[in-house]
Parts: structure tokens; sequence; C-alpha cells
């Protein structure tokens, strides 16, 4: 069930997987996989193939600066290491460009959307110690303006203001994010003309067909995001699942850009796809520091 509308008070969505399941993993080739990633991954494969449903592979690449072709053919060694096979593609994101307009222009004709010249820099001044600052309501821009291209500026989605966000996640179960509390107006294009992630996965997902979407739990706020989204465009959001956060020894999530314990770092330390995905799991809720395990159950390098 889903219900709400703009400017309303509420949405909630309820979960409900179809019959005719379809999951996706969808890593991005800006660096080597690690022991979060097997995790989410390999969660979503489970839980496909226990639904009877298929799996689709989207290479996640439109950042052209960081994006590399090596990272791309390592992630696919990984996943097949991890035992994780799909029924469809490769897909790359990199050439869905025309999709991304599609519905940049669907967002724009609905006065959804507003092109904004603000930075990540100037809201680092208004909060800077925020992680992820509220965007300010005073900084909106005008959703009437009419641009025949995106590039040139950011552009926002305008969110519905106090507006929570409610939706049934199939391991945390009710979750709920209010706009301008938890999150503000967010970008759907980048000024550099390259679409903004919030807007690239929901165009995928609906192109694909993907009933339900397992993802990292860091992502729950970046899910109410795209559920506005979804009802801008008149779609159904997709079921979703969201997996517990693989920690590190200073008990931060694992990411890629520490550049620690990727799959390829384990492999070479003689851990299996069992060993990792053993640990991975006990870091769940318990938050163990995942590399502390590493160490004591995998064999250094000589």
């Amino acid at each position: 069930m889903e219900s709400g509308a703009r400017g309303g008070a509420e949405t909630r969505i309820c979960c409900g997987v179809s019959a005719d399941y379809r999951g996706r993993i969808a890593p991005t080739p800006t660096g080597y996989l690690h022991a979060g990633h097997a995790l989410t991954f390999r969660t979503a494969f489970d839980r496909c193939r226990a639904a009877g449903g298929r799996l689709v592979l989207r290479i996640e690449d439109l950042d052209v600066q960081r994006c590399r072709a090596e990272f791309t053919a390592a992630a696919v060694e990984d996943l097949e290491w991890l035992g994780i096979a799909w029924d469809e593609g490769p897909i790359f994101q990199s050439a869905r460009r025309e999709a991304y307009l599609a519905a940049w222009r669907a967002l724009r004709d609905g006065g959804w959307i507003y092109p904004c010249h603000r930075s990540r820099r100037d809201l680092a001044v208004v909060a800077p110690h925020e992680e992820e600052p509220v965007f300010p309501v005073e900084w909106r821009g005008n959703s009437s303006v009419r641009s025949e291209t995106p590039e040139g500026a950011n552009w926002r989605f305008r969110v519905p203001d106090g507006e929570s966000v409610c939706f049934e996640d199939g391991r945390m179960g009710w979750t709920e994010r209010m706009a301008l509390r938890d999150f503000g107006d967010f970008v759907v294009w980048n000024r550099d003309n390259v679409p903004a992630y919030e807007l690239a996965v929901v165009v995928d997902d609906l192109a694909n067909g993907i009933t339900e979407i397992v993802r990292g739990a860091d992502l729950l706020t970046s899910t109410a995001r795209q559920i506005l989204i979804y009802r801008a465009l008149g779609a159904k959001a997709p079921a979703t699942f969201h997996t517990p956060l693989v920690m590190g020894p200073d008990g931060r999530r694992l990411a890629k850009r520490a550049g620690g314990w990727s799959l390829r770092d384990l492999r070479r330390q003689g851990a299996s796809a069992a060993d990792v995905l053993a640990l991975a799991a006990r870091s769940q809720d318990a938050f163990l520091p995942f590399r502390d395990a590493v160490l004591h159950e995998v064999p250094e390098e000589e």
C-alpha cells in the first residue's frame, strides 16, 4: 500500500515482494569490493534464488573520473569467487544517458526539480559539523525555470516540507525519514552534466523491473529520497532489504575510499569465500570489528 500526496503529511510504502521476483546487484567500479559488499551482494543473490527469481548485474559507472575498467573486471571476478551468478547483464549506466535525460525532463515538466548553483562547499560552510547537512530552504530555486538541457547547474528535487516518508524494510521493519529534518532538497543531476545516483538508480530499477532492492543500511535515507522520485514519476517503489554494515577496526563501516580489507587482500591472505561471508555475517548488529576477526582467523601473508 502507498499513501500520501505531494505536500501531504506522510507517505507509507508497505513491503510486499512480487511473486515474479527480480533482484539486482550493482557494484560501482571506483575501487575493489570489500567484505561489506560481499555480505550485501551475497544476500541479494540468496534472496533472489530463494524466491526463484532473476538477478540483474548492473555496473554503476557514471563517475567517469573515478570509475576504471580494471575495477569493473575485478568486481566481476570477485562476484564469481563469492559464488554469485546473475541471469541478466552486465548493464552499464554509462550507456543509458538518454533514459536518465527522459526522467529529468519528466521531473522538470512536473515542477519537481529546480536548478541550483550552490555547491557542497557552500553547504559545508553552513553546517561544518554535519556529515550530511540538510539543504537550507532559503536556498531553494524556482521550479518553474524552463531549461532544455540540465548542464551548468545542480538540479535539486524539492522535497515536501515536513513530510514523513515511511517504508517497511524486509530486515529493519518500519523505517521513517522526515523531509527537512533528515534530508533536504537533493541533487538529481550534477552541474558537470552527469545524472546523480538517486535519479539513475530509480530509472534503472524501473527499466529492469526490479521488485526488491538489497543494499546496505547506510542507504536508508537514500531509499526515502528515491521513494519521492518514484512517486513523482508515477511509479511504485520496489520492496527493500537493508543489510547490516560491516565495521572496520576503528568502529566505522568499511569503505572503498579507505582502501583496506578488500576481497583481494583477504584472498591473498588465504581466506575463502565462505570465511569472508561468515566473518561479515558475525559483524551484524553486534558490530564485531571485521579486521580483528580476520587477523585472528586468517593467516598473514608470508
